[in-house]
Order: structure tokens, then C-alpha cells, then sequence
């Protein structure tokens, strides 16, 4: 098949922190980006705390939750931004990222969801925009890390959990739910199976 094409893509890893399950219902109290190459290089980080949607509330489930986990409400909570703010301010940011980029998390179906609805109700950007937009902030369809693990490490996608992979993996970085630590947890360990799968 031929030698393998070089990786020159920038990955904008990212975990969210949640008051509830449903974007517009609940709100994203926290997130955090960290832009990697394959390399294992950062190019940048990003973190903020926002103030909740209007309208919204939160889940009592999702907050009974957080009682389980010391400091995770804070570090979510402290000191919060306007939402506008933040997003812009993130758009920003990943204007100043080498190209390509592209969005990653795990599992993209829930950061992924989230940042996009919120990018898309407070900018006009997207993770995933259309083929006929050429004003974008990320390329492609973006990276599930959860998926990638299972197939580079052979495990049932429903049986990766960060509990259940090698701490090495992810840098020896606690799996705090704050969304930094988590972040670059999940930065190391996409760096680790890139470099498994000889990408």
C-alpha cells in the first residue's frame, strides 16, 4: 500500500463539564481544549467557566452526582464568564492553531454535541460544518478518542473508561472531572495510540 501518509494534523482535544444531560436545558458549566500534534507537541490551551443558559436549570441527578466528586462543582463553577464571551474568545483561540485541525474528545458524541451546540447558538462556526462553507474552525468530522481506543487496544468501545485503560496511557493525570485535568488526560492518551498505531 505504499508508505504511509504523513500526520500534520493539530488535535483540539476537549472535555466538557455538565449541569444535566441536555444541551439548552441544562448548561455547559466548564470546558477545556488542548491542541496536540502526533508528536505529543501543545500548541495551546484553552479553559473557562460560563454562566449557565438562560431558562436553564440544573439536573438534580447531575448535581447529586457532583457531590460525589471533591472540588469537580467548584473548579465548574468559579468565577464564570459570560457565555458570548467565552465563545468568541474560543473561536479566537483556535484561529491562532496551526491548520489542519480538527476537533477530538471522549467520546465525541457527548463534548462534541455540546461545544457544537454551543458554537453554533453564539457563533457561526461549528465542529462539523457543510461542504459548501469554506470559513470554518475545524476540519474534518472530528476524532473520537473513546472508538480509538477500542480498536487500538481491542476492548469493547462500551468497556473503555478512563478506569480501564493503563494510567500511563493518560499521562498518570487523575481523572479529576475537572475539565484541565481531564483534558490533558485525554490529550495523552490520544498521543498514545496514535504512536500505537503508527499513524
Amino acid at each position: 500500500m505504499g508508505e504511509k501518509p504523513t500526520d500534520e494534523w493539530i488535535y483540539v482535544v476537549t472535555d466538557v463539564e455538565l449541569d444535566g444531560p441536555w444541551p439548552g436545558v441544562n448548561s455547559m458549566r466548564s470546558f477545556a481544549s488542548v491542541a496536540v500534534s502526533r508528536d505529543g507537541t501543545e500548541h495551546g490551551r484553552f479553559e473557562a467557566v460560563l454562566e449557565p443558559l438562560p431558562g436553564t436549570a440544573p439536573d438534580e441527578k447531575t448535581l447529586a452526582w457532583f457531590g460525589t466528586q471533591p472540588g469537580a462543582w467548584e473548579a465548574a463553577t468559579t468565577d464564570p464568564e459570560p457565555v458570548v464571551d467565552v465563545m468568541v474568545r474560543y473561536v479566537d483561540w483556535l484561529r491562532t492553531l496551526p491548520w489542519p485541525r480538527t476537533f477530538a474528545a471522549f467520546p465525541m458524541s457527548l463534548d462534541g454535541l455540546w461545544i457544537d451546540y454551543y458554537l453554533r447558538r453564539f457563533t457561526r462556526y461549528g465542529v462539523r460544518q457543510g461542504h459548501h462553507e469554506q470559513d470554518t474552525v475545524f476540519a474534518g468530522g472530528g476524532l473520537c478518542i473513546k472508538s480509538y481506543a477500542a480498536a487500538i487496544s481491542g476492548m469493547p468501545v462500551a468497556d473503555v473508561q478512563p478506569d480501564t485503560l493503563p494510567s500511563a496511557w493518560f499521562g498518570e493525570i487523575a481523572h479529576s472531572h475537572r475539565a484541565i485535568d481531564d483534558t490533558l488526560g485525554y490529550a495523552n492518551l490520544l498521543v498514545e495510540l496514535l504512536g500505537r498505531s503508527g499513524a
